[in-house]
């Protein structure tokens, strides 16, 4: 048994956490270049995609096409980027909730037609990343790291011995 759980269980593990850079990489990636060019065809062909809005009863769609269209294209961008990759992928995952809601709820007849939406499946993915974050390759980690150096060495700067402190 302890042979199997070492093998099955233990091993994999061990493997994994060496690439647990690849998977958040790969799915900014993938959702990133995906929305980024959904969000441009939607910049450059508003007034149609204003009409599918209305079509669908979506409320303030002269408001709601350009920002949606933003979100999807500037999301789409940060996320291939790395950059504010909880906000991108939290306002993305927003956007999937709306379009399932306005646009594809009245076909929903079972929890396997919902779950076969790739608008649900974007969500999935979008959530994930707006909890565990966009991992080691990204410019939110860089800019962790130098913002966490840049603190370090401001407080270590800060701090003076009694001998350097300037009399009273």
């Amino acid at each position: 048994m302890k042979f199997l759980v070492r093998w099955l269980i233990e091993w994999p593990e061990s493997v994994a956490r060496h690439l647990m850079w690849v998977a958040p990489l790969f799915a900014r990636i993938t959702v990133g270049w995906v929305f980024l060019w959904s969000g441009w065809g939607k910049l450059n062909s508003l007034p149609q995609v204003t009409e599918s809005f209305i079509g669908w009863g979506i409320p303030f769609p002269h408001i709601l096409t350009p920002l949606t269209a933003g979100i999807e294209f500037f999301g789409g961008l940060f996320l291939l980027l790395g950059l504010y990759t909880r906000i991108a992928a939290g306002a993305l995952a927003v956007t999937m909730i709306v379009a399932i809601k306005a646009a594809r709820w009245s076909e929903v007849d079972s929890l396997e037609t919902l779950l076969g939406f790739d608008e649900t499946e974007y969500l999935a993915l979008f959530l994930w990343l707006a909890i565990a974050g966009p991992g080691t390759v990204s410019l939110d980690h860089l800019l962790q790291r130098w913002y966490r150096r840049s603190a370090v060495s401001g407080a270590a700067g800060s701090v003076q011995s009694p001998a350097s402190s300037p009399p009273l």
